[in-house]
């Protein structure tokens, strides 16, 4: 963290408006002219339990959350089940007090809501000591007070934004304009009212903190956007129409943007009763002639193993969601972690085919959501995209112009009536859907009739099966359609390699002396991790990698090629990624060690960079963070 950078937390309890509250004064800072990266941590509970989100803002670009905070509005639990410290989950009222001052840093700004924490909570946590200690500025508002004298207690949000505004030296018209577009009538005054009156107040005070709102500005219009919306835009930006689901967090995001856009384009989404169901459906969707596509989290994503086993055999293109949360079985359902990726790569029975992508940022989630449905539509394989909660709910601002693309209607490798009548078919009339001839299928793709096409009848079948569809054993059909399937994956490496620029992200000199190698959400934290070791005499490169089915071999071995070593990040506690790397690259294993972290919480810069210098010195102290160092094989 800079100095000339903000990151504000607001923490309350779930129920509170935490949410709202925040992308609301994240959309005012982007307004003004700042970057915005924000990070959402709250608890698997519908109400209650300590939730906070954290914006970092700076008139240069941001891509990770930043290295702690400078500035609390902490607004205390209105829901806490139990406020008495020997509850089981302790005193709830105060967590969103107690529980942040750890990553405070110092110099920072507290501002908290002494309408709901009385002096006994505030000497309990030797507050002021702390505060003089760590060089904390102390405003303690009765928040919950002012917003009873105005008719609702749930506008103490409002008044804790006033009072911030004003201790940040930030004007409030970007603020208003939110709320007139949000809101009406009464509610609508009532809230500019309490607004107002606690910026006035707060201006009146005399402070002495030196933190303010960063100058900055914007050379084209912004949006502000999560890996959620990226994914569901993506999707729909690709012509898709359909899809099916089931609650589950963090994929009920994607769910549900789809579920509010689709209908107004004339698709389809159906909440169906199961996981199972859900992808079930979407299959048929798409064998029907539809764009559909499908998705969970990690246990649910279990459930759709056996469908996406059917896609497989019968080569129904689709498109499937998953949204990794800590596990095994509930685990934390709230939190981040990168624990599914063998998962996703390995499930389904038999030798299987299917496409694995791992976007790292909000762009890479549109455009490889865009990739997906072309991939599976054109190749007739499932495609699946893997990503956490982390990139699913934070909210990041991008050009507007980025997501200017043409729709794609295209249903990739499928012939037409006039197409079919020259195609091959058997004595019985039937369309030859499996063709197996090498000749005829270099790409390993035969295409796909749909049904009610005139001359495209054919047989779908899980069982394997000859080129008409009915089922087969022979052992020399059973290697024909094998090997025409598996060379799909060729195929489709090829095109990767070729036809589109690549889907890794590459950073820092490119003759750096060592590299760290990453996947998914952890790729801003590298980032930025990465220039502060190069501002401090360190030579070190990055590559995030996307594409986890087909493996990029080529890249990935040139990249490690040209270091001396590489240090794997990654959110989990068996090193997923890193075995991965060794699968496909074994010789390189003696040059890979690991830095993983499966606490709950996604990295931040500095710890990578402490794991990077420790792990670069062969240092056995264990890192200050919760994290944890594997050394490279045979050291």
């Amino acid at each position: 963290m800079t100095d000339d950078e903000l990151i504000w937390r607001i923490a309350g309890g779930s129920g509170d408006g935490i949410d709202s509250t925040s992308q609301n004064f994240a959309k005012a800072l982007m307004r003004s002219g700042l970057d915005i990266f924000t990070h959402r941590h709250y608890p698997s509970r519908i109400r209650g339990g300590h939730t906070y989100v954290e914006i970092r803002a700076a008139g240069h670009e941001v891509q990770s959350r930043g290295d702690g905070y400078n500035c609390l509005l902490a607004l205390g639990d209105s829901f806490a089940r139990n406020p008495k410290e020997e509850a089981v989950y302790g005193d709830e009222e105060i967590k969103p007090l107690s529980e942040n001052l750890d990553e405070l840093r110092e110099g920072g700004v507290i501002v908290y809501d002494s309408g709901l924490f009385d002096e006994e909570d505030i000497e309990e946590l030797d507050l002021e000591a702390r505060a003089e200690e760590n060089g904390w500025h102390l405003y303690p508002v009765d928040l919950r007070g002012l917003a009873k004298e105005h008719g609702r207690e749930v506008m103490r949000n409002t008044a804790g934004v006033g009072v911030t505004a004003a201790l940040l030296d930030m004007k409030l018209d970007h603020v208003e304009d939110l709320m007139n577009d949000a809101m009406s009538g009464d509610v609508l005054q009532a809230n500019l009212d309490i607004l107002r009156e606690a910026y006035e107040m707060a201006q009146e005070w005399d402070f002495e903190h030196d933190l303010r709102v960063p100058e900055g500005e914007h050379d084209e219009d912004q949006v502000l956007v999560s890996g959620s919306n990226a994914i569901a835009y993506g999707a729909i930006d690709a012509g898709c129409r359909f899809i099916a689901g089931y609650p589950m967090t963090p994929w009920t995001d994607v769910f549900t943007i789809m579920s509010q856009n689709l209908p107004e384009m004339g698709g389809i989404s159906e909440q169906v009763e199961d996981e199972i169901a859900a992808a079930a459906l979407a299959l048929g969707a798409s064998h029907a002639g539809v764009k559909a596509m499908s998705g969970s989290s990690g246990g649910g994503f279990a459930l759709m193993s056996e469908p996406l086993g059917l896609a497989e055999m019968t080569e129904t293109p689709l498109v499937l969601i998953e949204s990794m949360r800590a596990g095994p079985s509930t685990g934390m359902p709230t939190k981040p972690e990168q624990g599914d990726l063998e998962h996703v790569l390995y499930t389904s029975q038999g030798d299987s085919q299917r496409v694995v992508f791992a976007p790292g940022n909000v762009e890479e989630a549109y455009e490889q959501t865009r990739m997906a449905f072309h991939i599976a539509y054109e190749y007739q394989i499932p495609t699946i995209l893997i990503y956490d909660q982390k990139l699913s709910g934070e909210n990041v601002s991008v050009d507007e112009s980025f997501f200017d693309r043409q729709p794609d209607p295209s249903l990739g490798s499928t012939l037409t009536e006039e197409e079919l009548e020259e195609a091959a078919h058997e004595e019985s009339g039937k369309f030859m859907r499996f063709q197996s001839d090498p000749d005829a299928t270099e790409n390993g793709v035969s295409p796909r009739s749909l049904p009610g096409q005139k001359g495209g009848r054919y047989l779908a079948s899980g069982n394997e099966h000859w080129p008409s569809g009915h089922i087969a054993e022979d052992p020399t059909n059973r290697v024909k359609q094998m090997d025409r399937r598996t060379r799909k994956l060729e195929s489709i490496r090829k095109e990767l390699d070729e036809e589109h620029e690549t889907q890794q992200t590459y950073y820092g000199p490119e003759d750096a002396d060592y590299g760290i190698i990453t996947w998914g959400s952890s790729q801003g934290s590298v980032k930025e991790a990465i220039d502060r070791l190069n501002d401090a005499g360190q030579s070190v490169k990055g590559l995030s990698v996307s594409d986890m089915m087909p493996f990029p071999k080529t890249e990935v071995s040139e990249f490690i090629e040209s270091v001396d070593e590489a240090m794997v990040v990654e959110m989990n506690a068996t090193a997923q990624f890193r075995g991965l790397l060794q699968k496909e690259l074994g010789q390189y294993g003696p040059k890979l060690s690991s830095l993983l972290k499966y606490n709950g919480n996604p990295f931040e810069p500095a710890e990578v960079v402490e794991g990077f210098e420790l792990n670069l010195e062969g240092n056995t102290d264990e890192p200050s963070a919760q994290v944890r160092i594997e050394p490279a094989a045979g050291d």
